[in-house]
């Protein structure tokens, strides 16, 4: 097995049973905003399934990125959110073609552990890997997921 393979396989595992919640094939999606770039890469939040409708993210909604990157063919992003200080949410997916945990590392439920009365701070990475240079980050989007 691959060295990121059991990275990933650790980190889904340590937090899979409080955090994530795998979802199937997504309805329509709306966009949300766009976040920083680095050189050729970007990353934008994309609702798939808006429980409340109200087209931002709240807990409980379902979403995905739309990812544009010319300096990996793995491109991979980290979702991790917070509720006062405290980490409450970590999420990694492959966004590229032959990721074997796709499509349902792509999109994903907003959860909290502590419960979903209280707003989350959040932050996307889009990075790459490699075992010969480790981790290069891409672009950065922070958004704000209401209770």
């Amino acid at each position: 097995m691959s060295e990121k393979f059991l990275l990933r396989f650790a980190l889904i595992g340590s937090v899979g049973a409080l955090c994530l919640t795998f979802v199937p094939a997504a309805s329509a999606a709306k966009s949300g905003g766009a976040g920083r770039t680095s050189g050729s890469s970007s990353l934008e939040l994309v609702m798939v399934n808006d429980v409340n409708g109200n087209g931002l993210p709240n807990w409980g909604d379902t979403v995905t990125f739309k990812v544009s990157t010319t300096a990996t063919t793995t491109p991979e992003v980290r979702t991790v959110c917070y509720q006062k200080g405290t980490e409450v949410y970590y999420h990694v997916g492959g966004f590229y073609s032959g990721d074997p945990w796709a499509p349902g590392d792509q999109m994903f439920r907003l959860d909290s552990y502590l419960g979903t009365s209280e707003p989350g701070e959040c932050t996307a990475t889009l990075f790459s890997y490699t075992p010969k240079k480790g981790e290069t980050n891409l672009a950065h989007l922070s958004f704000q997921v209401l209770p």
